[in-house]
């Protein structure tokens, strides 16, 4: 048995044999001193800027519905306006970025939306957009792309989501139907939904207009405008829950820093209501310091006529509803809008506290839509 013993410590030298030669070992290699990383340094964050968020829906040369249709002129003009006023068009995701206090904004700033994925937008709204230099995000509810369930001749296809995509443009969720998500009943299908198919019905109108996006497209999805801006406390946290970091309305306010990701209002754009824009760039009107709440009441509440779900028999009817139930209304305040025609002049009688409005407009839809809005108490009733 062999062992190898080394040994160290020792003073005396071997003898070297004849002709051989020593040889010095090479010095060990230095070890580079590591340079050190330098601690990201976090940008200063203006906690005081404000943005404003508009959306916009159709650009039309002869405007038949002004609640969703505008001409190219007037667009272009709010567009002017907007770099007339120094007020900076930013990005969504930069604008989610500095909420979450990675990066600065200028301390006013505006945000473009459009939504349901017209046409239009692509052949319009683009070229204004682009002449300006602004960044915009694309609202799209899924079945509405050409091609698909709702999709017609007035519709994006999917390659000019493409497009737009691979420009930079920004692409999030709008649902996969255009539906009111409080309601427990399907307008596809035409039927009322028990809790377990309301879910499923939920999950496909959030969850699934989201993984369609991100599947036919590539992208990530990570904001949710709510259809109509119809939302309550089950649909906001379901679409939190979701994977979504900010959720839209149509309840124009000026957004803070501390604005709730959950109730982010948007100014919508009518066509015969520019005073909206104006006074929104304006940085007039409330903030957003905290969450917008809207108390609800049901049709059947309010006593409406024609009732809910009942079919009208003529397409200008008389529109009224008892607002008893909202408690003490704010006369001032009160609003009916009607999907089709927007904003309305809606009378209201106090004594009776009945809001009514007569049509004088045919109704073009086969279903139609009425919100009445009030302040009771100091918070916003609908």
């Amino acid at each position: 048995m062999l062992i190898a013993v080394a040994f160290s410590g020792c003073k005396k030298k071997p003898k070297t044999a004849a002709g051989e030669q020593v040889l010095n070992p090479s010095p060990a290699p230095t070890v580079a001193t590591p340079t050190p990383v330098p601690t990201p340094v976090k940008p200063a964050i203006d906690q005081n800027a404000q943005v404003i968020i508009y959306g916009y829906h159709r650009f039309e040369k002869q405007v038949r519905r002004p609640d969703t249709e505008m001409t190219p002129e007037m667009f272009e003009a709010q567009m002017k306006e907007l770099k007339d006023k120094s007020i900076t068009v930013i990005g969504m995701q930069d604008f989610l970025a500095w909420k979450r206090g990675e990066k600065n904004i200028p301390p006013r700033a505006a945000i473009i939306t459009f939504d349901d994925g017209w046409k239009s937008q692509y052949e319009v709204g683009w070229p204004i957009m682009k002449k300006y230099g602004y960044p915009f995000t694309l609202f799209i509810y899924t079945e509405g792309v050409k091609g698909m369930r709702y999709g017609g001749g007035a519709a994006m296809s999917w390659e000019m989501l493409a497009e737009m995509r691979d420009a930079g443009v920004d692409i999030q969720a709008h649902s996969a139907t255009h539906q009111d998500l409080r309601r427990a009943y399907d307008k596809v299908q035409k039927k009322r939904l028990n809790p377990e198919e309301y879910e499923q019905w939920l999950t496909g109108e959030v969850i699934g207009s989201k993984q369609l996006l991100e599947s036919k497209l590539g992208i990530r999805v990570n904001c949710f405008a709510v259809p109509f801006g119809y939302i309550n406390d089950p649909v906001r946290e379901f679409i939190k829950k979701a994977g979504y970091e900010a959720v839209f309305t149509v309840y124009g306010q000026r957004l803070t820093y501390g604005a709730p990701n959950d109730s982010l209002g948007r100014y919508l754009m009518e066509g015969n209501k520019p005073k909206v824009f104006s006074d929104a760039a304006n940085f007039s009107g409330s903030t957003s310091g905290g969450s917008v709440q809207v108390a609800e009441t049901s049709a059947t509440e309010l006593q409406a006529q024609p009732a809910d779900g009942e079919t009208a028999k003529t397409a200008l009817p008389l529109i009224k509803a008892n607002l008893g139930s909202m408690g003490p209304i704010d006369p001032g305040t009160v609003q009916m809008r009607v999907s089709g025609l927007g904003l309305v002049p809606a009378s209201y009688d106090d004594k009776t506290q009945t809001v009514s409005y007569q049509v004088t407009q045919k109704l073009r839809d086969k279903s139609c839509t009425v919100i009445i809005a009030a302040l009771s108490g100091g918070k916003k009733v609908e």
